[in-house]
């Protein structure tokens, strides 16, 4: 089957970063089901992996955390799906990705597709709707429901997590949803997705939030270049409040945050696929609550851009693209 991998970490203005190849198509484990791929969407952990997990000599690493397809051949203990079903999900990090014709996925981390929308549209969401809502719900512990009514800073808004997060809290919670962008595009992007107020992160936040006249923020989450902005969050943060993280910051001065009694969390959305968690089907039930609110017309997809069909040179356009640190929302590629 055609697939797209790397033999060594390499920048990816190197012709060799990324590279057409042809692989063995896979056989299903007992709880796998076999998704024929139709689409796939870049996340900056596909640039990430690329440059920090090199394969053994001779053999090929296959990125790719996230898809929708359809569903080939399943396992003998799968009970979720049967083929011919849509699905999307994000695979998991420790396995072969889904740049490839056919892809094995663990069935409880795997949604059906939203029927309202496109493979292509629907390959935007997975992972950052995991990340994005494990992040909220599950370490910050933010309850879904209205009754809690102070505000929430999303740092980072209009990439693929803050895009769908603004959409989730202004949906499920009554936070006043704060998220910060720099551009004029980026701006209109979050507020389009529903934020009340967007900052500068470029300049001074805090000076910023106060002329908002906004309920106390009690929850941050911070999505990129935490270590740049972090004083500045525990400056903002209210009292007893969490900082939320995803990104792979230096190491920060936690006392920041002492006086105030403040909360630091983790969210790494391969986590319970890593470690087989007993409650890793967690994952199905969210993707599949995810696919209800887009069929409802709660939310909406994240897809900024199409990049093609899946190879080689279109995967390292991709993968340039989050590299610059300017895309929007998500970016896909469709078909073989």
């Amino acid at each position: 089957m055609k697939a797209v991998g790397y033999q060594q970490s390499l920048p990816i203005e190197d012709a060799r970063s990324l590279l057409d190849c042809d692989v063995p198509k896979p056989e299903p484990g007992p709880r796998d089901i076999r998704v024929a791929i139709n689409t796939v969407s870049v996340n900056p952990i596909d640039t990430k992996v690329r440059m920090r997990a090199a394969p053994p000599p001779g053999e090929i690493k296959i990125l790719g955390y996230d898809a929708a397809g359809v569903v080939d051949t399943v396992g003998a203990e799968v009970t979720l799906f049967q083929p011919g079903d849509e699905v999307f999900y994000a695979g998991s990090v420790i396995r072969q990705g889904t740049n490839a014709e056919f892809h094995l996925v663990d069935e409880r981390i795997v949604g059906r597709k939203p029927r309202a929308l496109s493979f292509a549209e629907a390959a935007a969401l997975p992972l950052t709707s995991i990340t994005a809502w494990e992040l909220l719900f599950d370490r910050m512990g933010i309850a879904q429901g209205k009754s809690d009514s102070r505000t929430l800073l999303i740092v980072g808004g209009a990439g693929g997590v803050g895009s769908i997060m603004i959409q989730l809290a202004r949906r499920l919670t009554g936070l006043t949803v704060i998220a910060t962008a720099s551009r004029p595009e980026t701006i209109q992007w979050c507020l389009d997705l529903g934020a009340h107020h967007v900052v500068d992160h470029s300049r001074p936040m805090k000076e910023q939030i106060e002329k908002l006249n906004v309920p106390p923020v009690a929850w941050i989450a911070s999505l990129t270049a935490t270590g740049e902005h972090f004083k500045a969050m525990a400056d903002i943060l209210a009292p007893q409040g969490t900082i939320g993280l995803i990104d792979d910051p230096p190491p920060l001065d936690i006392t920041l945050i002492k006086a105030k009694a403040g909360s630091l969390r983790w969210e790494s959305m391969f986590t319970r696929s890593t470690f087989q968690t007993p409650d890793m089907i967690a994952q199905h039930h969210l993707l599949n609550r995810v696919a209800d609110m887009i069929d409802a017309g709660e939310i909406r997809t994240t897809l900024d851009k199409t990049f093609g069909t899946i190879n080689a040179a279109n995967l390292r356009d991709a993968h340039a693209a989050i590299e610059s640190r300017k895309s929007i929302g998500k970016i896909v590629l469709e078909g073989w």
